[in-house]
């Protein structure tokens, strides 16, 4: 698990954009676990961080010079601008944001990366239908939140499992989940699984990975779709990936499918899946919640915070007004 003694705070000069580049304010940064793969430093689908190197995020900001006719000082945007108070970009990188729609910290949230995992995740990969019981791990976090709420907009029965009793009753009191169980207070997945999804799973969005998805593997019901979006159990072992119960020969008797995937394949669709979110949240049928650290010095408490499941809603750090 990462200290807070891993960050270093620096200073430098305010940089100048060159032409075709914007500078931009930031106003809010995301804290991800993404992230923390990237800090060993080996390369995945992403490239890993140097020692010294600016800590990516996605951030909310605003244009405070620009050499690009496409955007203009004040405009809001966002893109992925790092943990730092200002950054220069290319104006084609950027999207810009209509802070009329709704709260601009939402484009980190429903309507940024996590509402865009949570949508192509559950409706491409699983898709859902009505009356199916639709699983998810890591139930309470930025994507797991929004999958569980599009789960029931599409009529299907939402279970989710989550790491605190306050979290559980978040989901099924506010998030409208059918049930959900704290995962810290029971030696006994299976049964709390079997409880709570006595047909079986016919979808499963998994979030953590580890012993709480062996158990699910267990109790899929027949073709089965399992989307692998993340393995926050993993992130922080210091001895990688245990071996757990091998599960693959329920593949075989539930003739159920595994897809692992990353939001950026679904990139041309982007619009398409922004204008839905959008929609749902206008109508009330998306709720969300933020956990918002104020200053940029306090990002390192904030991610870990964010990794130790310490949060409540999508972690932001408030790095301006």
């Amino acid at each position: 698990m990462p200290q807070e003694s891993d960050f270093r705070l620096t200073e430098s000069d305010i940089p100048k954009p060159a032409g075709g580049e914007v500078l931009v304010q930031n106003l809010y940064l995301s804290v991800d676990p993404y992230v923390r793969s990237r800090l060993t430093g080996v390369t995945t689908y992403a490239r890993g961080l140097e020692l010294g190197e600016v800590i990516v995020g996605g951030v909310v900001g605003r244009v405070a010079e620009s050499s690009d006719p496409r955007l203009a000082p004040g405009d809001i945007v966002e893109g992925m601008l790092g943990w730092q108070e200002y950054a220069v970009a290319s104006a084609k990188r950027l999207r810009k944001l209509n802070p009329e729609e709704a709260p601009i910290s939402t484009a980190l949230y429903v309507l940024g990366m996590p509402g865009l995992t949570a949508y192509f995740g559950l409706l491409d990969i699983c898709r859902p239908q009505p009356a199916e019981t639709v699983l998810v791990s890591g139930a309470a976090g930025a994507v797991g939140s929004i999958v569980g709420q599009i789960a029931r907009i599409k009529r299907c029965r939402s279970i989710g499992i989550a790491g605190s009793d306050e979290k559980v009753r978040y989901l099924v009191n506010e998030l409208g989940f059918d049930g959900a169980f704290n995962y810290r207070e029971t030696d006994d997945y299976d049964s709390k699984i079997r409880e709570l999804c006595p047909n079986g799973v016919d979808v499963y969005f998994d979030n953590v990975g580890g012993p709480i998805t062996d158990a699910v593997m267990r109790r899929i019901a027949t073709r089965a779709r399992v989307a692998v979006c993340g393995q926050s159990s993993e992130y922080n072992s210091p001895d990688g990936p245990g071996t757990g119960p091998r599960w693959l020969s329920q593949l075989v008797v539930r003739q159920a499918k595994v897809e692992g995937f990353l939001v950026t394949q679904f990139v041309d669709r982007y619009d398409t899946a922004l204008q839905q979110l959008s929609n749902w949240l206008r109508d009330g049928k998306l709720i969300y919640r933020e956990d918002v650290v104020e200053g940029l010095e306090n990002a390192p408490r904030a991610f870990i915070r964010m990794l130790e499941g310490q949060s409540n809603g999508k972690q932001l750090v408030k790095i301006a007004d």
